[in-house]
């Protein structure tokens, strides 16, 4: 498996309605519905590029460096 971007998605499940944008406009596939409640990232494919954060209706997604 490669490395990790150094940056990656971060979904407040709280506040996601999981409308399914984030997926729609992830370039790398990245982002996923879990039992329709929520979205979830897929760590190995997310590079952390903030366009689900920045599409998100509910702005429930925010870009984070990885710990």
């Amino acid at each position: 498996m490669g490395k990790l971007s150094p940056r990656h998605a971060v979904v407040n499940r709280d506040i996601c309605v999981a409308c399914g944008t984030c997926v729609d406009v992830c370039p790398m596939g990245a982002m996923q519905i879990v039992q329709g409640s929520y979205a979830c990232p897929v760590e190995e494919k997310c590079v952390g590029c903030g366009m689900c954060a920045k599409e998100c209706p509910a702005t429930a997604i925010k870009v984070e460096v990885r710990e």
